[in-house]
């Protein structure tokens, strides 16, 4: 090949290396800064915090760190000793309201037959007014009855939900305090992601997108969608000082980062997912990608955007 022949091979074959790179920095770039995925996402879960309505000391604790409960279980028995009495005196309480109400009402009745020259106007009203008052002395000793008997059944902690206790720092014997949480239920198939996408790709999420997701656990992927983005972060210039005026940082960073949004993401089928036999963990990270129609190279349109297509507001 002579000389000229081999210059134009060479600057092809440069040429063709060069359309490759610029295709790959392109690509790379794109998939990079507006590929709609993120490798930070995290298992969220339903947390009820188990906290006792009356105080006193723990008799029975039928369950431990990490237990499994049903709907309904005993967690704990709390010493129904004072309790009781209280509902005791409230019913006594109770039964004497009732016999002073009869005997007031025995007396207004009586007083009311009289005529004005047996009995004053005065002393009619004031028995008649006697009984009104025994008849909401009643009332309030039935409310004090109710109250007395809600804290005695009370006095048995019950599990909420189906689920998994966890962080229960408590010991039969322990004294617990009313409003003070003692442990915390994590709630079977409540768990669901919180997907922080940048700034930059979030134009490309919609409610109803479906998306892959890749738990670090394991490389085996869920299906899942994407039911509600975020509407709005921190932002430290919100601070006020005591004018109420804000706080705005003097210094401005030329380099600035994409902010992460939260997209809240749930699976597909939560069930399935167990019985692959993964333990799933709230605060474990994931990787979520939005699935893209390989047919057209193109996301693929949420609920909302396919019933526009068909013409169905």
């Amino acid at each position: 090949m002579s000389k000229p022949g081999q210059k134009v091979v060479k600057w092809i074959i440069t040429l063709c290396l060069v359309a490759a790179a610029v295709w790959c920095a392109l690509w790379l770039w794109k998939t990079y800064m507006y590929s709609p995925w993120t490798r930070d996402a995290r298992v969220r879960a339903e947390v009820i915090t188990l906290t006792p309505d009356v105080s006193g000391w723990v008799r029975e604790l039928n369950v431990a760190d990490t237990t499994e409960v049903h709907e309904g279980d005993v967690i704990l028995q709390i010493d129904r000793a004072r309790y009781s009495a209280a509902l005791d005196k409230a019913n006594a309480s109770l039964a004497s309201a009732k016999a002073t109400l009869r005997l007031k009402e025995h007396e207004a009745n009586r007083r009311s037959r009289l005529n004005t020259s047996a009995i004053s106007e005065e002393a009619r009203d004031t028995a008649r007014l006697e009984a009104e008052v025994a008849r909401a002395d009643v009332q309030q000793a039935e409310a004090a009855v109710e109250s007395a008997q809600l804290d005695l059944d009370r006095t048995q902690l019950t599990a909420p939900a189906n689920g998994s206790i966890l962080n229960m720092h408590l010991s039969q014997g322990n004294y617990v305090t009313a409003g003070t949480s003692v442990m915390a239920l994590i709630k079977n198939d409540s768990f669901y992601l919180s997907a922080y996408f940048q700034e930059t790709k979030l134009q490309h999420v919609r409610h109803g997108d479906e998306v892959q997701i890749t738990l670090m656990s394991g490389s085996e992927s869920f299906k899942g969608h994407v039911v509600g983005i975020g509407q709005g972060i921190a932002d430290s210039n919100t601070t006020i000082n005591a004018q109420q005026l804000p706080q705005v940082s003097s210094t401005f960073s030329w380099v600035r980062l994409a902010q992460r949004i939260p997209v809240r993401v749930e699976f597909d089928d939560i069930k399935a997912v167990r019985a692959t036999g993964v333990n799933l963990a709230a605060g474990m990270t994931a990787t979520v990608r939005l699935i893209e129609d390989a047919s057209s190279n193109t996301r693929r349109p949420s609920a909302s955007q396919a019933d526009t297509v068909d013409g169905t507001p």
